[in-house]
């Protein structure tokens, strides 16, 4: 049995709690930081036997130290691309003006090339921070800018190389801004997608607390103003020692928060519906109990979610005339999938587009149809429901 280390286990914890997003900008990061560790060795070991001994310490330790700005360069580079931090601007300059004195010092030191070879060491100094100034600099300029440097370097081991090298160097430059760009490229893309993603999360999550909300105001809404319409009746008919009618209404009250606690628990499981042929006959009923004439126009001959939709729009509408008006009548007309429902008692100064028939207009719109809610001269208000 293999026995895993704390050290093994911590570090495949971290690996597994980074999202991919997350461990792709580690491969794209360490593809950039890998190729200052592997590609210099390579290139200084080609022509270690052409320098001296303290030439090659020298030119050693000048690649390290171009390789830590390097870094920092990449670094920044990356960050500005994803939109995290301001363009490295400074370092940039830096690294430029440290890039052109290297090559001319390289050119400078051995100029010439040596017996029996083609080109100098000075061409393979070249060709070292060719190639790592292209690479840093993927990470921080534009495809453009970066063509153009790729092709001034070309021009630069033109002047010095022989041809043939100096178009190969060039071609392999531009495949090595082709190649990291476009490993950027995806990188950025990887990003916007988690984002993306957690944008689409957030939004979920919002929209299923608006439809709660939406919910709740509409059972709780409806409900509350029946109590209220309900006590207030039994305490006016026991006032005029009509106990008995008291009662029953008194037992209408019990029965509508008993109704309300089942419709809260529905409301909880995300399960609940309004039934259009219910709805209706809850508000004649209801507005009757309020002293207030309700006629219903037209018949239910759909189901299932349209149906749904209005009877939502019913439940607003009484609740909406229980509570702001002082209605005599009330009509409600079905025709087809529109719903019409018009009352008198109604003061246009006083209308405002409230929370529910906002929730209302979201739930309407969400199957293509359309609310609207006017005043009319010279008390009246009108709600139409019209779904496709």
């Amino acid at each position: 049995m293999v026995q895993v280390g704390p050290a093994e286990v911590n570090l495949l914890g971290w690996w597994r709690s980074r999202g991919s997003a997350a461990r792709f900008d580690l491969f794209v990061r360490y593809t950039f930081y890998l190729s200052y560790i592997f590609l210099p060795p390579l290139l200084i070991i080609g022509f270690a036997n052409e320098v001296s001994t303290v030439a090659l310490a020298v030119l050693v330790a000048t690649v390290l130290a171009y390789t830590v700005i390097s870094f920092r360069l990449v670094h920044q580079g990356l960050e500005y691309n994803l939109g995290r931090t301001e363009f490295p601007r400074r370092i940039l300059t830096i690294h430029l003006l440290i890039t052109a004195a290297i090559l001319v010092a390289g050119q400078l030191a051995y100029p010439d090339p040596l017996p029996g070879k083609p080109d100098s060491p000075g061409d393979g100094i070249s060709v070292i921070f060719l190639v790592l100034a292209v690479t840093t600099y993927s990470a921080v300029l534009r495809p453009r800018t970066l063509i153009l440097l790729g092709l001034l370097g070309g021009a630069w081991m033109l002047l010095t190389a022989p041809p043939g090298h100096a178009l190969f160097i060039s071609l392999m430059l531009q495949f090595l801004v082709a190649a990291f760009r476009s490993t950027l490229w995806m990188l950025k893309i990887v990003w916007e997608l988690d984002r993306s993603r957690e944008v689409r999360a957030n939004l979920a999550v919002a929209e299923e607390r608006l439809r709660f909300a939406r919910d709740l105001h509409d059972v709780v809404g409806r409900n509350l103003s029946a109590v209220a319409l309900k006590a207030d009746l039994a305490a006016k008919l026991a006032s005029r020692d009509r106990s008995a009618a008291a009662i029953d209404e008194m037992l209408e009250v019990r029965q509508i928060a008993q109704d309300s606690l089942d419709e809260l628990r529905a409301v909880v499981s995300g399960y609940r519906t309004a039934d259009l042929t219910a709805e209706l006959a809850g508000a004649r009923s209801l507005l009757a109990s309020a002293g207030i004439d309700c006629r219903v126009i037209g018949d239910v001959t759909f189901t299932g979610e349209p149906a749904g939709a209005l009877g939502w729009a019913v439940r607003e509408g009484v609740t909406n005339v229980l509570r702001h008006s002082e209605a005599r009548t009330c009509t409600i007309t079905l025709r087809g999938k529109v719903l019409t429902m018009s009352n008198d008692g109604a003061s246009s100064s006083a209308f405002r587009f409230g929370s529910g028939l906002t929730g209302l207009h979201e739930r309407v719109a969400a199957l293509g149809g359309s609310v609207t809610a006017t005043p009319e001269p010279p008390n009246r208000f009108v709600l139409t429901v019209e779904l496709p």
